[in-house]
């Protein structure tokens, strides 16, 4: 799919990951809905970005907010065939902490945004892309979700986290098996170490001593980095059911 063509919808493209992804499909000619609960954040990148960017308020945890973000963007874009993935959550809770034991309350939340919002996007966005004319590659849309290398090797309070990533992980290729017969293709981008909001609490120190954790490059990733391989799958028909590690080499310590 050329990335002109695309008329997507973006959850969490408000900002970090999800925001470079807007930035890169806008700036390639594509349309693009921001879905997200970031009003202030979206409303600038609307303004910066222009009549292509358009947003909607959306909990993705919610069936009735996501359909009403998908029946949007169709209708302001004629269809869509570009869905992804970046709304999410991270918390750091030991099972047995010394404020007590994980919360289960909090353990549900991270598996309701992070893998069950990521589900909620890819059935009703798959249900709008099926009714697509397929492209001359036979193509009638694509998914892109995002994990994290957190999936694989997880790190002590972690539980949550890497629950969700993994399951959106595990969900790939059943899914895209699934929706080949509709020429919809699904991919998952599972970043390492990136320079997003979840790190912007952190002083430049220590972000600079989390960087030199990667072997190579020595650094936090960029979103832009992110944007370039979601860049890259929409392009390459020969992307599915695949996760692709988007890390630098790292492989996590157990703390």
């Amino acid at each position: 799919m050329e990335v002109k063509e695309c008329r997507a919808i973006i959850t969490g493209g408000a900002s970090g990951l999800g925001e470079a992804t807007v930035r890169k499909i806008a700036g390639c000619g594509g349309k693009v809905l921001i879905a997200d609960l970031a009003e202030d954040r979206a409303a600038h990148l609307n303004s910066e970005l222009g009549e292509n960017v358009l947003f909607m308020k959306t909990d993705v945890t919610k069936e009735e907010d996501v359909q009403r973000a998908v029946a949007f963007a169709s209708e302001q874009f004629g269809s869509i065939n570009t869905a992804v993935n970046c709304a999410g959550i991270g918390i750091a809770a030991k099972l047995l902490g010394r404020k007590g034991v994980h919360s289960l309350d909090m353990f549900q939340k991270v598996i309701m945004i992070n893998l069950i919002g990521t589900f909620n996007v890819i059935r009703l966005a798959a249900e709008q892309m099926a009714k697509n004319d397929p492209n001359d590659q036979g193509e009638r849309g694509v998914i892109i979700n995002t994990a994290s290398v957190a999936a694989f090797e997880g790190q002590i309070g972690q539980a949550a986290y890497s629950a969700s990533k993994g399951g959106v992980v595990g969900m790939t290729l059943p899914i895209a098996r699934e929706l080949s017969g509709y020429g919809i293709r699904v991919m998952t981008i599972a970043p390492g170490l990136f320079n997003t909001p979840m790190f912007e609490s952190l002083p430049q120190e220590a972000r600079d001593s989390l960087g030199k954790m990667v072997p190579f490059p020595s650094r936090l990733g960029y979103p832009e980095e992110y944007a370039r391989l979601a860049e890259s799958i929409l392009v390459n028909p020969m992307l599915n059911g695949e996760t692709i590690r988007l890390d630098g080499g790292i492989r996590m310590q157990p703390k």
